[in-house]
């Protein structure tokens, strides 16, 4: 069946008649249904950009590179040996990936 998008569409849904009462009684209706949820327990784990983090302080215990780890010809990460492909043409170590990505 064709459908005339051109031609009246006669919304049966809205009248005009409807009282205040009604109108807020439909309102009261549709939220009943909704669960209220405390802002600031959603809020916990959202961090905005631009967030002053200033006072905040960062301890991580960096350790040299160990003896079966080298060090990526691209991109200089750190890596253990398991992930070492081959060396490239001047005796540096080249990764497994990006030994695939050439």
């Amino acid at each position: 069946m064709a459908t005339d998008y051109d031609a009246p569409r006669n919304n049966t849904d809205d009248t005009d008649d409807d009282s205040i009462e009604e109108l807020k009684s439909r309102r009261s209706a549709k939220s009943a249904g909704t669960v209220d949820i405390d802002e600031p327990e959603t809020a916990e784990g959202i961090e905005l950009p631009g967030a002053e983090i200033s006072d905040e302080e960062l301890s991580v215990r960096v350790l040299p590179m160990q003896q079966d780890e080298f060090t990526r010809v691209n991109c200089f990460m750190v890596h253990h040996r398991s992930q070492l492909a081959r060396q490239d043409r001047k005796g540096r170590p080249v990764c497994r990936e990006c030994a695939s990505a050439s």
